[in-house]
């Protein structure tokens, strides 16, 4: 996210957002072969225990449609949950990886059924904003780039029953053009 609080630029493309990710001499490996990150020492840590964690991510149809659903295989190497009204027909990559529920309530339900005890991811935008204002979110990550975009793509948008309060960060860890934190939902 930008100093702004942008997660894409009003195109959709990240712009100077994921410049991290190819920061630092550490590859890091997806599930895909064609991604790989080099990461800082420290970004590479943090990444491994926060991947390491997952087991299931949700996402919205605009995250979905912008990568074409990661061709039915994320590079986190999880399960999928796309929250839609829309749910694709005839989609090219449809398999056991990825799946559409209606409503958010409903993709989160799914998630974590997917999951078990593992953590479930939830991919910005709307739909993060959507759980946060559920009380559906126990922490916000935050990957901060030092960059101010002006315009974009929001990384929280319609907080209906907000404010939404975070605590003291429990995650901090500065790598090269970002900072990565995590902040605990207060409830």
């Amino acid at each position: 996210m930008s100093l702004d609080g942008y997660v894409a630029l009003p195109d959709d493309t990240p712009g100077p957002l994921f410049d991290w990710y190819d920061a630092g001499e550490v590859e890091v490996r997806t599930a895909r072969d064609d991604l790989t990150f080099h990461l800082t020492p420290e970004s590479a840590a943090h990444w491994a225990a926060w991947t390491g964690s997952l087991g299931a991510i949700v996402v919205g149809r605009r995250l979905f449609d912008l990568t074409d659903g990661w061709q039915g295989r994320h590079p986190l190497g999880v399960p999928v949950v796309v929250v839609t009204h829309r749910p694709p027909q005839g989609w090219a990559h449809a398999g056991p990886s990825t799946e559409f529920r209606d409503d958010v309530v409903a993709g989160l339900a799914r998630a974590q059924e997917l999951a078990g005890a593992a953590v479930v991811g939830v991919a910005a935008g709307t739909i993060a904003s959507q759980c946060l204002d559920l009380g559906l979110l126990d922490e916000v990550a935050v990957d901060l780039v030092p960059v101010v975009l002006g315009a974009g793509r929001p990384y929280f948008t319609g907080i209906a029953h907000g404010p939404a309060l975070l605590g003291e960060p429990t995650t901090t860890v500065h790598g090269d053009r970002v900072t990565h934190l995590v902040f605990p939902v207060r409830r």
